[in-house]
Parts: C-alpha cells; sequence; structure tokens
C-alpha cells in the first residue's frame, strides 16, 4: 500500500489517473494499480450507464454560452467528493449532469436549464414502521418534519437501502436506490418506500433485518440534491 508523498506542485490526489488510483485511509493518500475487470455489468448497471451517457450527449448539445452559464452557478457550489475541507468544488458540466441524474431518477428526465444551486432545508428523517404490502414486497415509512414556511413538496426522499443479517454492518455496494413513493410535506409528514422482492433482492429471507440507509433530497424544480445522511435501525416483520 505505497503512500503518496506531497510536492511543491500537488499536495493532494484523488481518483484515478492512467493506470493508478488513488484513495484515502486516516487523512493520509495512498495508490495502487488501477483495477481493470472484464465484467460488462448488470442490466440495471448498464441502464446506469445509458443515463449517464445521455447527461454527457445532451451537455455536448447545448450552446456553449449556455455551458458558461453552468459554470458560473458551479463555482460556489462545494464538491461532495474529497477533499471535504470546503476548497474543492465543481464544474458547469458537474453540476449539469448531476441535474439530469436527478430529473431521471424523479422519473421526469429532462435536459435542465440553468438554475442557482440553493441551499437546502433541513429535515429530519426517522424510522416510523415496517409492513408487508404483499407476499414477496415491504414498505418501510419514515417520519419526517420540515421547519415551517418551506414549500416541502419541492423535495422528494431518494434513499438507499441494504438489508442484512440483524447486528451485520452497512456494504455500500449492497445498498439501492429507493425513491419515496410522493413528494414531501411540509411540518410533520411521512414517507413511505416500497421495496420489492426484497428476499431475493438480498438473498435474505429471515424475519428481522438490520436496514441500513442513505437519503438526499431530491430538488423537484432544478434536479440538485443535498449531501447525504445515514441512518441505521433494526426491523421485524413477523
Amino acid at each position: 500500500m505505497p503512500r503518496f508523498t506531497p510536492s511543491v506542485l500537488i499536495s493532494d490526489c484523488w481518483g484515478s489517473m492512467g493506470d493508478l488510483t488513488f484513495y484515502h485511509v486516516d487523512g493520509r493518500c495512498y495508490y495502487k494499480n488501477k483495477s481493470r475487470c472484464s465484467f460488462p455489468g448488470t442490466a440495471a448497471q448498464q441502464s446506469s450507464l445509458d443515463v449517464h451517457r445521455r447527461a454527457l450527449a445532451a451537455w455536448r448539445e447545448i450552446p456553449h454560452e449556455t455551458q458558461k452559464i453552468w459554470n458560473s452557478l458551479a463555482e460556489p457550489v462545494i464538491s461532495h467528493k474529497p477533499p471535504f475541507d470546503g476548497t474543492a468544488h465543481i464544474s458547469g458540466q458537474n453540476l449539469f449532469v448531476s441535474a439530469y441524474h436527478g430529473f431521471f431518477t424523479l422519473r421526469m428526465e429532462q435536459v435542465p436549464t440553468p438554475k442557482v444551486y440553493e441551499a437546502f432545508p433541513p429535515v429530519s428523517v426517522d424510522f416510523s414502521d415496517v409492513t408487508l404490502a404483499d407476499a414477496t414486497s415491504l414498505r418501510l415509512r419514515f417520519k419526517t418534519f420540515f421547519p415551517e414556511g418551506i414549500d416541502a413538496s419541492r423535495y422528494q426522499i431518494l434513499m438507499k437501502i441494504q438489508l442484512a443479517k440483524p447486528g451485520y454492518g452497512r456494504k455500500p455496494g449492497l445498498m439501492r436506490n429507493f425513491l419515496a413513493e410522493a413528494p414531501c410535506s411540509s411540518g410533520e409528514g411521512t414517507a413511505s418506500f416500497l421495496i420489492d422482492d426484497y428476499a431475493n433482492r438480498w438473498k435474505l429471507d429471515l424475519d428481522e433485518y438490520q436496514v441500513h440507509c442513505r437519503y438526499v433530497l431530491l430538488d423537484r424544480l432544478t434536479g440538485y440534491r443535498n449531501i447525504h445522511t445515514a441512518l441505521s435501525f433494526p426491523i421485524k416483520l413477523r
């Protein structure tokens, strides 16, 4: 596990470059040979790749003057990737592609128009209950709260969910995206998520599970999202 040594020209690295991948452990930067996998990907992964390709194609089609507007809007937006010290920002293309993905996830795929990235409102999300929707599906419900005066219907919760054995930790590679069944409500409200084919999805047919979640708000007007929040809790089905 070779460690990256900073220099006068390069103080830190992350991501991949050439045949190397740079990563961080406990605030220190290391590098390794970039992995190359011949696995073509699952149908879901290929579908996500297709969406990303459509987003990039849409970016290339918009006029250069509009791209410059996107670049100016992206200047103050903090990156969701390291380093997490407030110094890393994103490009206009990053912001455009993020908005495109957001609209697709909201089932409103469209070419986004330039809009200012506004601060997202604070929201409280707490697990409420679980019910069996049918023989193969379950519904998770959460209590939500938005401060008064905020139009919460502008937002919808996207949640990555993993069902694990009781007491087991999260595995990011096993987390799957689920969109709330309806937009959020102002003040006190609820958000429900239908988890279809849950036993086969995680190859676990149990009476109880440890649930690991990671949720964001999706802005239905801009397609933007905020930084995720993690949540874990146990559930019993019978």
